[in-house]
């Protein structure tokens, strides 16, 4: 009995599945990425504790304006823009609506989640963005990565693999980065005592109603304004017509928060869709034979850094530890279930549901896979960037902290089931 048990057991997970892969195959094909990422950032963290010393907080800092300023941007602009065409544009139109609606479920389902939990006050938005934002770039181009160099992956040469990957998540990445510094920035916004550092944990979830001329006086600072706050009226002026459209695109500039949206990796996507999309431009500049291909080398060199080095910066930053967080297990807890178990489920809805009417380009599995692995991320680390700059940095460093340990796990798992609905 016992061996005929076993030698069903061996058959199941021995039996090809749809696409000739089996189960232990697609075990081996999610866990392997997940182990080198995991294994480079354990680097990182070693060498930035203090037993070796060597990259210190200020070191991380550098790495990472480095990585976002140089090596994120050089990859996005060789690699997107050797893939995309103004056809292919066209068909990938899904990717930027699939970064919005993952954001609008994720939001729902942090708002259900800090509706049940009910975290302290001030962070039921902080909860709810905590869920609702995942990490739409620099992991997935990392795992992408780790996954097409296997020679034995299944979406075929390890090339086109990688180069179809990582154009599809950088079309997504200026959507991610609006959704981050419009929605993300003034979710977290301080409350109007003006500060997250409230000692007295047994306030209510929201702050009671006040006279509205002292909530105006509290909410007077510029990061307290709506995006689209009117400005007070003003005499007329007699300065030229020239002069009041200058000033009404400066007012645009700083109300939009341009300068926070037009980062480097954005300006990149936006050159390589434009150059990449224009026949002459891609015939001057990104194919093999091209006059100024030595550029796009040049950028697709310094591209292959920015994999190594994020992880090492990004295990480096998970030394600090969980810190003195005042979230509390429960909300911690709540926060890592509702990210990682809840909102993946709804992305293989809403991307099984396109699927289905038609939406998504025929027969490309590395597109759906890229689609899904949107819906399966941790929390942005650039969510937690922008919590820093509202002031709860903290709580979003232990966030991010227990999410991305236990994402190692749950991604693992996910992607296992996407390979075996995909193949």
């Amino acid at each position: 009995m016992m061996d005929r048990i076993q030698r069903l057991l061996v058959e199941v997970l021995t039996e090809s599945q749809g696409g000739g892969t089996s189960l232990l195959g697609s075990i081996k094909i999610a866990v392997l990425p997940i182990a080198k990422v995991f294994t480079m950032c354990f680097m990182g963290f070693l060498m930035a504790s203090k037993y070796v010393n060597i990259l210190p907080a200020n070191g991380r800092k550098l790495l990472n304006g480095l990585v976002f300023s140089l090596l994120l941007p050089c990859l996005i602009f060789s690699q997107l823009g050797q893939a995309i065409t103004f056809e292919k544009m066209l068909q990938w139109w899904f990717i930027p609506v699939n970064v919005v609606m993952a954001t609008i479920s994720g939001s729902i389902i942090g708002l259900v989640v800090a509706t049940i939990v009910r975290p302290p006050y001030p962070f039921f938005k902080f909860t709810i963005i905590q869920i609702g934002i995942g990490n739409i770039g620099n992991v997935p181009l990392v795992l992408i990565a780790a996954l097409c160099r296997d020679k034995s992956n299944p979406f075929g040469d390890s090339n086109k693999c990688s180069q179809d990957g990582n154009a599809y998540i950088s079309f997504g990445q200026w959507v991610g980065a609006i959704v981050l510094y419009t929605y993300v920035f003034h979710m977290l916004a301080p409350p109007p005592e003006g500060t997250f550092d409230i000692e007295d944990g047994h306030l209510p979830m929201k702050a009671p109603n006040r006279d509205s001329s002292h909530a105006a006086a509290k909410d007077s600072s510029p990061e307290q304004l709506p995006l689209l706050a009117e400005e007070p009226a003003v005499p007329v002026s007699t300065s030229s017509q020239k002069n009041k459209i200058k000033e009404f695109f400066k007012f645009l500039y700083e109300k939009l928060k341009l300068k926070q949206i037009i980062q480097p990796p954005i300006i990149a996507s936006i050159l390589a869709i434009f150059l990449g999309c224009v026949p002459f431009f891609k015939k001057l500049i990104f194919t093999s034979d091209a006059p100024l291909y030595f550029f796009t080398d040049s950028c697709m060199i310094l591209g292959e850094a920015m994999i190594p080095c994020i992880l090492l910066a990004l295990g480096g930053n998970l030394v600090q530890g969980p810190g003195s967080s005042k979230l509390g297990l429960r909300t911690t807890a709540a926060i890592i279930f509702g990210r990682l178990v809840l909102v993946p489920p709804t992305g293989l809805g809403i991307v099984t549901l396109a699927d289905k009417l038609g939406f998504l380009p025929a027969g490309d599995k590395m597109f759906r896979f890229v689609l899904l692995l949107q819906h399966t991320m941790p929390t942005s680390v650039l969510s937690g960037a922008v919590a820093n700059l509202r002031g709860c940095g903290r709580e979003a460093a232990a966030v991010l902290f227990w999410v991305h340990i236990f994402a190692v796990f749950s991604m693992a798992g996910w992607i296992i089931l996407y390979l075996s609905i995909l193949f």
